[in-house]
């Protein structure tokens, strides 16, 4: 959704996007129902003064074209995205440093979304404090086995719900699975567990913070636990993360700069999770890393923990992927939201 801009505006953003560059005199012709050039006029500036549209030439040659801040926001249709082959689409084959420089300050819910979300905080707070202690760690043991699962699951684990259950609940691993499938469900269990037993470590996002979890994370998979030093290939992608070593430090501690200005817990917390595994700032393990460092920020915040069990694993890679390829953040800020209110609801009743 973008950002406080009424019905008819973000009908004139979309006749734009389809027809750029695009005067007054053709936004009108489309623009149904019609209404007067002055009027029309207003509405095209404000949606220059908010940063939606970027104004070209002058005088009569005057037109209009997208920001890249239409761009991050702009509902798109998923399924019709990825019905192209990747090497089909018009996707950006690169890490696009502007898109770090858009996400510095630009916000990323609007107001009624982050009411919502401030409710949905209190809620949470408030289910907390009614609990027992009995009650708090039995719900606390269900969504450790939930997160464990789905975020292993989107990894390609081949453990079931049942089995994760059981491997945390009786130490028992699923016969014939693979010895990295369990460790990499226990080590979900161990880092969750580390967040919790240091409730601040979300407060400020550093460097150190982000390679302890994935050194958690990946414990006994065969992964190195330093910052990648070669290229890596994203599987059904374009997309090429950055390879040089002093860049991907860079773009890491960029990034920390960027969350760290934010004031909203929730706008941490989608950015570490994003932004993450955009950097893919190691040889393995980035989702996985970017889920965990963006709990331990809601979780500083005072907010739950997701477990993204309800997500569909495909639709969360696409979701990714088109903040990869596009630099749109429409699909995987709604998976966020979604996820936020799914957590809330379920668990700490």
């Amino acid at each position: 959704m973008l950002h406080d801009i009424t019905t008819r505006q973000r009908t004139i953003l979309d006749i734009v996007a389809g027809h750029q560059p695009a005067s007054i005199s053709r936004i009108h012709r489309r623009l149904t129902p019609p209404i007067s050039i002055p009027t029309l006029n207003r509405d095209v500036a404000s949606l220059v003064s908010q940063g939606y549209l970027m104004k070209q030439g002058s005088g009569r040659a005057t037109t209009y074209v997208p920001s890249r801040v239409y761009a991050l926001f702009a509902p798109l249709s998923v399924d019709e995205y990825f019905a192209a082959d990747p090497d089909k689409r018009a996707a950006f084959g690169g890490f696009c440093h502007d898109v770090m420089d858009l996400l510095c300050d630009v916000p990323l819910f609007t107001v009624e979304e982050s009411r919502w979300l401030n409710a949905l905080k209190r809620e949470y707070q408030q289910n907390l404090a009614s609990l027992s202690p009995a009650i708090y760690h039995k719900e606390l043991e269900r969504l450790t086995i939930e997160l464990s699962w789905k975020s292993s699951q989107i990894e390609g684990n081949t453990y079931s719900l049942l089995e994760t259950a059981r491997l945390f609940v009786e130490q028992q691993a699923a016969p014939g699975k693979p010895l990295g499938d369990t460790a990499m469900l226990l080590n979900h269990k161990t880092c969750l567990d580390f967040i919790l037993q240091h409730k601040g470590i979300g407060k400020t996002l550093n460097l150190a913070t982000i390679e302890r979890i994935h050194s958690l994370l990946t414990n006994d998979l065969g992964i190195g636990r330093n910052l990648r030093s070669r290229m890596v290939g994203i599987t059904g992608t374009p997309y090429k993360p950055l390879d040089n070593p002093h860049q991907i430090r860079e773009a890491i501690e960029r990034m920390c700069d960027i969350v760290n200005r934010r004031q909203c817990g929730f706008e941490k917390a989608l950015l570490a999770v994003v932004l993450i595994s955009y950097i893919q700032p190691f040889e393995d393990g980035n989702k996985r890393t970017g889920r965990m460092v963006s709990n331990a920020m809601l979780i500083a915040d005072g907010a739950c923990p997701l477990s993204y069990r309800s997500v569909d694993s495909l639709d969360y890679k696409k979701a990714m992927l088109l903040f990869y390829e596009q630099n749109n953040l429409s699909a995987f800020k709604q998976i966020f939201m979604q996820q936020i209110e799914f957590a809330v609801k379920t668990y700490f009743h």
